[in-house]
C-alpha cells in the first residue's frame, strides 16, 4: 500500500538483479549465501521485467540537476489534531502531508505500472513459492536523530499497524510474523504460498522509529503508540516538521543531512525548502486565499470553479498557470454507495431503482457545466474496466461461480440508464417503479410505503462537505417523484468518520481508487470478511461468495492476462449486482498555480502532476510573477 499516492495501490514480485550493485547486495555477498537460498533481487515487478539495471543512477522522468530551495504553499481542507500516523483513521484527524517524515522499504518507479525500488531496503529475496520474504536494510539508514534504521523498527511498526490500524490489520492478514534474521535482516513469513503480492505488501510499510515511541517526552510522559499526539514525532523520511498550530497550518522543512538524498530512487526529488499547508474550512474560502496569492498551489475538484472561478488578473496576466495534467495510474469507481446491511437496501432491484431515478446527463449539463463522463465500471479509466459480453479467460472464470451471479452478466454488457431529456426521463422513472413494485413497494398517498408493513420509504444522504448538498439535492427531486422520502445531512469530518465506523448511514457519495495490478485490497474493498470490520473500506457491507471467488483470482493470478481477465470478472459481478449508483470522472487533475516554479519534462506517465515531489522552485520565474 503506497499512502503516498493517495489511493490504495496494489504491490508487485520482485525481478531479478543480475550484476552487482553499489549500496545492494552485492554478488559476492550472495555467493555466501547457502545454494538453497533464494537471490537477493533490486527491485519489484508484479509481472516481466524492471525497466532500471542493477546500478541505475536515477528514474528517467526526474531532474537531477533540480535546485533545492523555496517555499510550496499549500491547501489542506477541514482541520488536524494528530500526528500518529499509527491511528489514522481510528483517532483524531491526521495532519496532512505527515508521510513525507518516513521512509518505507520500497519506493515506487513513476513510469512504469507496477514496479518499485529499494529505499530503506538494499535488498530483498523470496522464495519461488512466495510463502516468506526477506529485506536487508542499508548500512546508512538513518533516523533525524543519527540512530539507525534497524529491524527491530520494522518489526515494531508491523505490529503496531496490524494492531491499530484495521484498514491495515486486513491488509496484512495473511503476514503471520516478522522476525530479525540478522544484523540489518527482517524476515515476514505469510500464512500460505502463492500470494505473490505479499512480499511487497510488507515492503511499503512506513517505518516508524521504535526507540522513540518506547520513549518519554519532554514532560517526562510515556510515549503512547496507540494514542494521538502533537509531540512532532521522529521520522528517517526527507523532511521533518518545522512549525505547526494546530488546525491551521503545518511546515515541514527538508532535512539538509538526510541519510538518503543521494540513493538512487531519492535524486532529483524533494527540492523544495519548505513545504507549507494551510488549512481551510471551506472549499470557497480557501479559492479565494489562492487568488489572494496566500497558496501557490490548487487543486481544483468543482467543474463549476474550473469554468468560472479562474477569470481574475494573474491568470489573464500569465502570473498564474492553469494546467491539466492526464490520469494514467489510477482507474476508479465514485458513486452513491449504499449501506445494504439496512434491509431497505437489501434487494438489488431496488438499489437498481435509484440508478434509473438519476439522471446523470442533465445534472453534468447544469452544475458541471458538461465536463464529466458517466462511471461504468469500478476500475474506470483502465483496461481493467469490463466491457462488452465476457469471452475467453474472464468467462470461464464467471462459468465457475454462475449459479452466484446474476444472469445478465453472461447475457447483457453493463450499460447505466441514460436521462437528458424528458422522455428518457419519464422512461427511467417508469423503470425505477416497476422495480420498487417487483422488490415490494408502491405509492399510496404519494408516499413510496412497504407493501407488507405499510412502512414509508425514506433514505438519508450523509455528507462531509457542503459543497456535495447541491448534488443530492439535485438528484432529491427525481426521488420526490417515485415518493421516497429523503432528507440531506452534512456533519463535520469527526462525525462523520464516526458514523461511517459504526455503519450509521444509508447513502453517502464514496470513491474507490484503483490502481493499474489491483490485489490484496480488494479483499478491504469488496470481501465479506472486511463488511463486519470497522474502518475497513467495503462500507457497502458486501458478502458475496462469487466476488471473494473473484478477489481470489486476481490476488492468485499468474501472468499479466490472467489479472485483466480476472479483474474484468470481479468489475462484472459487481456491476450487476447494483452495490452503487455510479456517479462520473474526469480523468486529468485540475491544476492552477502562481508562476512560481520548474518540473521536469515530460513529466513521468504515472504521476499525474507529482507536485511537490518533483517540481522545484524556479527563482526566474517567481521574480516576474511578483512577492508573495
Amino acid at each position: 500500500m503506497n499512502r503516498r499516492t493517495l489511493v490504495t495501490t496494489a504491490l508487485y514480485a520482485f525481478g531479478a538483479s543480475r550484476l552487482p550493485l553499489p549500496g545492494f547486495a552485492s554478488a559476492a555477498r550472495a555467493a555466501e549465501e547457502p545454494a538453497s537460498e533464494p537471490a537477493w533481487r533490486h527491485g519489484a515487478s508484479l509481472f516481466g521485467d524492471l525497466k532500471y539495471p542493477p546500478g541505475f543512477k536515477q528514474f528517467d522522468y526526474v531532474n537531477a540537476q533540480a535546485p533545492k530551495g523555496g517555499v510550496a504553499r499549500q491547501i489542506a481542507i477541514g482541520t488536524y489534531d494528530n500526528f500518529n500516523i499509527a491511528v489514522a483513521g481510528v483517532k483524531g484527524a491526521l495532519a496532512t502531508g505527515i508521510d513525507f517524515i518516513y521512509d518505507t522499504l520500497l519506493a515506487s518507479a513513476l513510469d512504469e505500472v507496477s514496479s518499485e525500488y529499494g529505499l530503506l531496503a538494499e535488498a530483498v529475496r523470496y522464495p519461488d513459492d512466495f510463502s516468506s520474504v526477506t529485506y536487508r536494510l542499508r548500512t546508512e539508514a538513518k533516523w533525524h536523530d543519527g540512530k539507525p534504521v534497524t529491524p527491530e523498527d520494522v518489526i515494531f511498526s508491523f505490529e503496531t499497524f496490524k494492531t491499530y490500524s484495521p484498514q491495515l490489520a486486513a491488509y496484512y492478514r495473511h503476514v503471520v510474523k516478522a522476525e530479525k534474521a540478522g544484523d540489518r535482516d527482517i524476515v515476514f513469513t505469510f500464512d500460505s504460498p502463492g500470494n505473490r503480492e505479499l512480499p511487497q505488501i510488507v515492503g511499503q510499510i512506513l517505518v516508524l522509529p521504535k526507540h522513540w515511541w518506547e520513549g518519554t517526552d519532554a514532560s517526562g510522559k510515556k510515549r503512547d503508540i496507540g494514542a494521538t499526539t502533537l509531540e512532532p514525532p521522529l521520522g528517517s523520511g526527507a523532511y521533518r516538521i518545522k512549525e505547526f498550530s494546530p488546525g491551521r497550518n503545518i511546515v515541514y522543512q527538508r532535512v539538509s543531512d538526510h541519510w538518503g538524498e543521494k540513493i538512487n530512487v531519492n535524486v532529483g526529488r524533494d527540492n523544495f525548502d519548505e513545504l507549507r499547508y494551510e488549512y481551510f474550512r471551506d472549499m470557497t474560502v480557501a479559492l479565494e486565499a489562492f487568488k489572494a496569492d496566500t497558496v501557490d498551489w490548487r487543486t481544483e475538484n468543482s467543474a463549476k470553479n474550473w469554468a468560472t472561478a479562474y477569470d481574475f488578473p494573474a491568470v489573464n496576466e500569465k502570473r498564474v498557470i492553469r494546467e491539466e495534467f492526464p490520469i494514467n495510474n489510477v482507474g476508479v469507481m465514485q458513486a452513491f454507495a449504499f449501506n445494504i446491511r439496512r434491509a431497505k437496501f437489501q434487494d438489488p432491484r431496488v438499489r437498481q431503482a435509484f440508478n434509473f431515478a438519476f439522471d446523470f446527463e442533465e445534472m453534468n449539463k447544469q452544475i458541471f457545466f458538461g465536463q464529466y463522463k458517466r462511471i461504468a465500471s469500478y476500475f474506470q479509466g483502465t483496461e481493467l474496466a469490463c466491457s462488452g459480453l465476457p469471452v475467453g479467460r474472464e468467462l470461464e472464470l464467471l462459468e465457475t461461480v454462475r449459479d452466484k451471479v446474476p444472469p445478465e452478466a453472461f447475457t447483457t454488457a453493463y450499460t447505466n440508464p441514460v436521462g437528458g431529456n424528458p422522455q428518457a426521463v419519464r422512461g427511467n422513472l417508469r423503470e425505477a417503479v416497476r422495480l420498487f413494485r417487483e422488490a415490494g413497494y408502491e405509492v399510496r398517498n404519494e408516499r413510496l410505503v412497504n407493501t407488507k408493513t405499510g412502512e414509508p420509504y425514506t433514505v438519508e444522504f450523509l455528507a462531509d462537505d457542503p459543497s456535495f448538498e447541491r448534488v443530492f439535492l439535485f438528484y432529491k427531486p427525481s426521488l420526490d417523484r417515485l415518493g421516497v422520502t429523503v432528507s440531506v445531512r452534512t456533519v463535520d469530518d469527526a462525525q462523520y468518520e464516526n458514523r461511517l465506523r459504526g455503519w450509521d448511514f444509508d447513502i453517502i457519495t464514496q470513491a474507490w481508487g484503483e490502481s493499474l495490478s489491483p490485489g490484496n485490497e480488494q479483499r478491504g474493498y469488496w470481501g465479506s470478511q472486511a463488511a463486519d470490520q470497522p474502518g475497513s473500506l467495503n462500507l457497502i457491507g458486501i458478502k458475496n461468495p462469487a466476488i471473494d471467488a473473484m478477489i481470489d483470482r486476481v490476488i492468485f493470478a499468474k501472468s499479466r492476462d490472467d489479472l485483466v481477465a480476472a479483474t474484468h470478472a470481479l468489475d462484472r459481478v459487481l456491476l450487476w449486482n447494483h452495490y452503487v449508483v455510479p456517479q462520473w470522472s474526469y480523468g486529468k487533475v485540475r491544476s492552477a498555480r502562481w508562476d512560481r516554479f520548474g518540473h521536469p519534462e515530460p513529466l513521468p506517465k504515472y504521476g499525474a502532476a507529482s507536485f511537490p515531489i518533483l517540481w522545484w522552485w524556479d527563482a526566474g520565474k517567481a521574480a516576474q510573477t511578483g512577492s508573495r
